[in-house]
């Protein structure tokens, strides 16, 4: 059989495998880019600002990894965290040691007033500063204003509350341990958990602050949320509602990350999640049956008796660091510095304060377990909660590389208290009605996500009676966004994405490794999910660097509700974006809104469109193919006549002999 039929169609033939691998590959590239962020690298003008108009090629680069076809081991563990019936689910933002507490946003009354609040296991009131105060400090939000709040009351003077001196308003008192107290006038109103809580908002007891004083007074955030054992705390009060069933989960983030998460209300724990008892008659706290640590798997000379004394071992959100009893500190500070063979002990970050440090370990989190010791905490059942450095260890302001013990002597109080920094990483999950506490260690930047498994639901529905008019649509934006033209009632706005130029006072070169750092925090300010922040490019101008961001619909969404997007700007609006100073000073430059594409349905079905075109292409091939070899075979295969054979035949035939 001739091979001139396959050398003549080779061409062919490479054409269309060409043009097929186009296509596909065209068809992964789409499927690709809803999966990634892309950074723009343009090159720079005269003046160090990007120029987008020039013809030089731009370069595509992922910012993040792909989404991998096969599930990543913290989204196999969803399956794990699946939420009870009814949960509020709540992001937390801040940093455990720059800000000294984790916050979440609350927001009260009706129309909702938006608050920071720092969330307390150790507190039973939730209080935010009142419009009549005349001693609070300067905080992240406006005080509560109860007069603006058409669905706000009082609550009256009863047998079962203090009242104030002309026993017409209950009032309340707190007192802290740094010397910080609060007072004021207790109030009932709705409260408000945010769009990603599934929990309809509640009428709830809080405190309006008349006075504060220490550092809740001179603190950022603007309250306390109590989540404390108590008729006034938040969680007591959700229960006995029946809406939460008497548990709450907390997830503070790591060392290089803050923010985390908070449910108010069950989920069903992981099966590694380690329990031990909490008696709630033991105190008033949250308290666990500690009775062993090891460090370096080589457990502390001590008697289990010295962790149950006075209040015994409580776990409290609301303190930063660890406060062992005496002789506890001083094995604990022995066995950790014998394991300390290449590092150099160096003076803390303040002269003030005699902390433990040590230099040379190197800046990468995941590799200070090759210098600093495991620790395992104890419990009476026999079970352990193996901590990393990071859950005993704090960064040296001043010297890379350096850190610092987060564990401290608890003068003489014979009390072990577990601040933040000891569950830094690690689910916590209060299950009152078990009266237990579980630990499971996890990357909390991440959980949020985790719990999350679809997009963010539509805020619900307020109860009956309740105004559902967002105090959000009546700020007046600082910065004009740029309005669609099109002719779209309010509600009927559909935004594609919201768009904003930051400037930050810091090199790019510092900067970059540490955008998706900051793209975390953007996400926590702005109370949208991580996925959502895309950085779409950057310039530089001496040191400063200019980044402009998007965000995105959630999930597949296409577009964000017009409820969603003027949340979004106007904490753009009102300047609420609170950074780390690490970030040094910033500013918003501008910001604009962008309507849904009129292109979206067709580039939403331009995938479908390419596939087709693709299979349609291939039949087309393969029916061509068919045709030419079914030709082929009604074609006779030429050969000689019999006559040139004879002929052949007799010529050799007449060949003389050898």
């Amino acid at each position: 059989m001739s091979t001139a039929l396959f050398t003549n169609k080779l061409p062919f033939l490479s054409i269309i495998v060409l043009l097929i691998n186009y296509v596909v590959v065209s068809c992964l590239r789409i499927s690709d880019v809803s999966n990634e962020s892309f950074v723009f690298l343009s090159s720079s003008n005269g003046n160090g600002e990007g120029n987008h108009r020039n013809n030089h090629t731009t370069m595509f680069l992922p910012l993040f990894p792909p989404k991998e076809i096969s599930p990543p081991r913290d989204e196999l563990s969803r399956r794990h965290l699946q939420k009870s019936p009814l949960s509020a689910r709540m992001p937390l933002h801040d940093d455990l040691l720059l800000n000294g507490y984790y916050t979440t946003r609350l927001w009260i009354g009706t129309p909702p007033q938006r608050f920071a609040l720092i969330v307390d296991t150790g507190s039973t009131v939730t209080y935010v500063p009142c419009s009549t105060c005349e001693q609070c400090g300067n905080h992240q939000d406006p005080k509560f204003q109860p007069e603006m709040s058409s669905t706000y009351q009082p609550v009256k003077c009863n047998v079962d509350c203090t009242c104030d001196n002309e026993r017409e308003q209950c009032i309340y008192e707190r007192q802290y341990a740094e010397m910080s107290s609060s007072s004021g006038v207790l109030g009932e109103d709705i409260v408000s958990f945010g769009n990603q809580s599934e929990l309809a908002p509640q009428r709830a007891v809080f405190g309006c602050e008349n006075l504060e004083t220490g550092d809740l007074y001179s603190q950022h955030a603007d309250g306390i949320m109590g989540l404390g054992r108590g008729d006034l705390s938040i969680v007591d009060q959700l229960v006995e509602k029946h809406v939460i069933s008497d548990s709450f989960s907390l997830c503070y983030g790591g060392m290089d990350f803050g923010g985390g998460a908070m449910v108010l209300g069950g989920i069903n724990p992981p099966s590694e999640m380690v329990f031990t008892h909490s008696d709630p008659l033991r105190s008033p706290y949250y308290n666990i049956e500690l009775k062993g640590i090891h460090v370096a798997g080589k457990a502390l000379n001590l008697n289990p008796q010295i962790f149950d004394g006075k209040h015994g071992t409580v776990l409290d959100s609301g303190t930063t660091y660890v406060y062992l009893p005496e002789a506890a500190f001083v094995a604990f500070k022995s066995a950790v510095m014998k394991e300390l063979h290449s590092l150099r002990e160096i003076e803390g970050p303040d002269p003030n304060y005699r902390d433990i440090c040590f230099s040379g370990a190197g800046s990468d989190v995941s590799q200070l377990s090759k210098s600093f010791p495991s620790v395992d905490m104890v419990f009476s059942n026999g079970k352990k909660l193996s901590l990393t450095p990071e859950n005993y260890l704090f960064r040296h302001s001043k010297v890379r590389g350096a850190y610092c013990f987060g564990i401290f002597q608890n003068g003489k109080d014979p009390t072990t208290l577990l601040g933040g920094i000891i569950v830094r990483n690690t689910l916590v999950s209060y299950d009152r009605e078990n009266e237990r506490i579980g630990f499971w260690k996890t990357n909390c930047s991440k959980l949020w996500d985790t719990l999350n498994v679809s997009s963010s639901p539509p805020p619900p529905s307020p109860p009956s009676g309740m105004d559902n008019t967002n105090s959000t649509a009546h700020m007046t934006p600082a910065l004009a966004p740029s309005v669609p033209s099109e002719n779209y009632a309010p509600g009927e706005i559909k935004i594609g994405l919201i768009s904003f130029d930051m400037s930050l006072s810091i090199d790019y070169s510092e900067l970059k490794p540490r955008v998706p750092e900051l793209a975390h925090f953007i996400a926590q300010e702005l109370d949208v999910y991580v996925s959502q922040v895309h950085l779409m490019n950057f310039s530089t101008k001496g040191n400063d660097t200019l980044i402009r961001w998007a965000i995105f619909p959630a999930g597949s969404a296409d577009y964000m509700s017009h409820t969603t997007a003027m949340e979004i700007t106007s904490r753009l609006a009102g300047d609420r974006l609170h950074l780390p100073d690490t970030f040094g000073s910033y500013k918003l430059v501008k910001w604009d809104i962008e309507p849904l594409s009129k292109r979206t349905r067709w580039q939403q079905s331009y995938l479908a469109v390419v596939v087709a075109l693709l299979v349609i292409l291939i039949l087309g091939l393969s029916a061509s193919l068919g045709w030419f070899i079914w030709r082929r075979r009604q074609t006779p295969t030429p050969y000689d006549p019999l006559g040139s054979v004879e002929t052949m035949t007799d010529e050799k035939e007449l060949q003389p002999l050898n």
